[in-house]
C-alpha cells in the first residue's frame, strides 16, 4: 500500500522537470567543499525523513541546502549515493551510542531519543516503505556481536539469541514512533514530545535491569 502510495504521488503529485542547468564551476566545487557536503547530508536527512528515499526530489534537498543541485551529483554521485553517505553517517553515530562501555539501559536511552529524530523517521521509512537502496549490514552484525559480549560479561541472560534480542529491543525503542497513535492510546500522551521519550526510556531501562538480573 505505502509503495502504491509513493508510486501515485510520484506520478500524479511531482512532475519531474527537465534540468538544463549548468553543472557547477570549478569556483562553486572549491568554494567550501566540506561545508557544502553537510549541507547537502543536513538537507538529505531532512527530506529523506519526511517523505522517505522514492518520493524524495533531489531538487528538493537542493534548495533546502541552498545550493546547485548538480553538486549532489558531484560529491555523491546521485541520490542513492547521497542516501548511502547518511546511511553510514548514522551508523557511525549509533555505533558510539552503543558502545558497550556504558550500560544497556542508556544505549537503549539513546536510541528512543533518535525516534524524535529526521534520522529515526528516516530508518522507519526504510523499513515500512522497502524501496531504499541497500546499505552495509555489517553495522548491525556488529551489534549481535556487542550484545553477545554483554552476555558473556554476565550482562544478559545467556539463554537468549542476541540477534532476535537485538531485534526485539530495536522495535522497542522505536516504538514511539513507529507505533505513535496506539503509544498515544494506551498512555494519553503524546509520544512526540522529549518528555515521553524520557519516561518510556526509564521504563525500557527497568525492563533490561530485570533481564539482567541486577534489581
Amino acid at each position: 500500500m505505502i509503495k502504491s502510495t509513493i508510486w501515485l504521488i510520484n506520478l500524479v503529485g511531482y512532475r519531474v522537470p527537465v534540468d538544463r542547468r549548468r553543472s557547477p564551476d570549478a569556483s562553486e566545487r572549491k568554494r567550501d567543499p566540506e561545508r557544502t557536503r553537510a549541507l547537502l547530508l543536513e538537507a538529505a536527512v531532512a527530506e529523506f525523513g519526511a517523505k522517505g528515499y522514492a518520493a524524495t526530489r533531489t531538487s528538493d534537498i537542493a534548495a533546502r541546502a541552498g545550493v546547485n543541485k548538480q553538486l549532489i551529483s558531484y560529491y555523491f554521485g546521485g541520490k542513492e549515493g547521497l542516501y548511502k553517505e547518511v546511511a553510514t553517517s548514522w551508523h557511525d553515530s549509533a555505533a558510539e551510542m552503543a558502545d558497550t562501555g556504558q550500560p544497556l539501559e542508556k544505549v537503549l536511552a539513546g536510541f528512543v531519543h533518535t525516534t524524535l529524530t529526521d534520522h529515526g523517521r528516516l530508518w522507519a521509512w526504510s523499513n515500512l516503505a522497502g524501496d531504499s537502496p541497500p546499505t552495509d549490514e555489517a553495522f548491525l552484525r556488529t551489534q549481535v556481536d556487542l550484545l553477545r559480549e554483554r552476555q558473556d560479561a554476565g550482562e544478559l541472560p545467556a539463554d537468549l539469541d542476541p540477534g532476535f534480542l537485538l531485534l526485539a529491543l530495536m522495535a522497542a525503542a522505536a516504538a514511539p514512533l513507529t507505533l505513535r497513535h496506539t503509544a498515544r492510546q494506551i498512555t494519553g500522551e503524546d509520544p512526540a514530545t522529549p518528555e515521553f521519550a524520557t519516561r518510556y526510556a526509564e521504563q525500557l531501562a527497568a525492563l533490561v535491569r530485570h533481564l539482567s538480573g541486577s534489581d
